[in-house]
């Protein structure tokens, strides 16, 4: 057993997401974007109905596809995967020109050449998760029953769902056991659920601002987004699809509210304050008056551009029924027993939504179990977001993380 706990605290760099240099796509149609949910511009997984997935709502998912991008190249004794795993509004689109929005890569500051996680050194796999909108399977993907949109007639998905289906993914890339699996936020749920399914296939772990279930606090916010759809007059029970709309105020009043919970007082503070838009006396209107709503309103705005209502209403839901201690008599250190994987988990002080305690909480029930953890508290003011933006030390841990796990591993590095 070995136990590492460490405060860090990050620079102030007003940051843009760095990393590799990419070329951005010309805007798309809206049709375009639509092609992208049953046909995206990734690599896809098909998987008949010899190979069903076994949903935990009793259902077995067949015919279904995996949409997922590598970077890299897996070594002579494979021995060098990573898995990326997303958050909740996340794709496979880690570390390359998103086809939707033409922006770079969600995680570049991590994933790329000089960066922590580099295909020079892994073989970098990351999927679309099952119930997302960016060619895997789920609500928005054509039923092959019915010829027409899934809408809320797609099974109920969990976290665990999830795993499985990328395992199977995992199992057609041919590789046997993962160097590491890495993720934050929901991204962290399914790593934390890689260890415990399949722990002797993970060799290390990187969770990052998560927790092994989610809390009230947090299903509230999720219930408060998914009513915000669902009271959308478009979202026609799920099947604005049939009517060729999208209920995208529902969906952008969601994103809204999902998104302050992302950040911090400090940081809405430090970026906002209390300046007007664009003015300097009010207009005694309900305009965006003040830059955070102006803000939130763009985030709502862009956000239903790339993203499908019922995914979000899925994958929300997903979360909340995430609890890892539920299945093993409500005693978390037994999902870990006897575990071999090595963790490093971070968390990040101004994280209200995944708060440190929750990842202590992880870190002694893996103490108790007797497995290797690390585990690192960095100070930030950038709340449950920190993980996207440009925190140096966040990316010296996890530099650091992974090549000593690699040393261990016995993976050989030049440069």
């Amino acid at each position: 057993m070995q136990v590492a706990i460490t405060r860090l605290i990050a620079n102030e760099v007003d940051g843009q997401m760095g990393g590799v240099k990419s070329i951005p796509s010309p805007a798309i149609s809206a049709d375009e974007r639509s092609h992208e949910v049953d046909h995206p511009s990734s690599q896809i997984a098909h998987f008949g109905a010899e190979q069903p997935l076994r949903l935990d709502c009793g259902v077995d998912l067949t015919p279904f596809q995996i949409a997922y991008q590598t970077y890299g190249e897996l070594n002579a004794d494979r021995s060098n995967a990573v898995l990326i795993c997303h958050a909740l509004t996340g794709d496979q689109h880690v570390a390359n020109v998103h086809p939707v929005t033409g922006k770079p890569g969600w995680w570049e500051t991590l994933v790329g050449p000089g960066r922590p996680i580099d295909p020079k050194h892994y073989f970098i796999i990351c999927s679309n998760v099952i119930g997302g909108c960016m060619g895997s399977t789920g609500p928005a993907s054509i039923n092959p029953a019915t010829g027409k949109v899934w809408g809320l007639d797609f099974p109920v998905i969990t976290i665990p769902d999830m795993v499985r289906a990328q395992a199977m993914l995992v199992d057609r890339l041919g590789v046997d056991t993962l160097f590491a699996v890495v993720g934050g936020s929901m991204g962290g749920m399914q790593v934390l659920q890689w260890t415990a399914a399949y722990p002797g296939r993970v060799f290390s772990a990187l969770a990052i601002a998560c927790s092994t279930r989610h809390s009230a606090q947090n299903i509230a916010f999720h219930e408060l987004g998914r009513q915000a759809v669902m009271a959308d007059p478009d979202w026609h029970g799920g099947g604005y699809a049939d009517h060729g709309i999208h209920p995208h105020r529902g969906l952008a009043v969601a994103r809204m509210a999902a998104h302050i919970t992302y950040l911090s007082d400090a940081a809405l503070h430090r970026k906002f304050g209390r300046r007007m838009q664009d003015r300097e006396l009010p207009t005694f209107s309900f305009d965006a008056e003040f830059q955070v709503e102006s803000y939130l309103r763009y985030q709502g705005s862009s956000f239903v551009e790339r993203f499908d209502a019922n995914s979000y209403l899925y994958l929300t839901r997903a979360m909340d029924y995430f609890d890892i201690a539920a299945d093993h008599g409500g005693v978390l250190a037994k999902a870990f027993a006897g575990i071999a994987t090595r963790f490093c988990v971070v968390s990040f002080t101004s994280d209200w939504l995944f708060p440190t305690s929750e990842s202590r909480a992880l870190v002694h029930a893996l103490n108790a179990s007797s497995a290797r953890v690390s585990f690192a508290e960095i100070e930030t003011d950038r709340g449950h977001d920190a993980f996207l933006l440009d925190v140096p030390e966040f990316f010296d841990i996890s530099r650091a993380f992974l090549q000593s796990a690699g040393k261990a591993r016995g993976l050989t590095r030049d440069g």
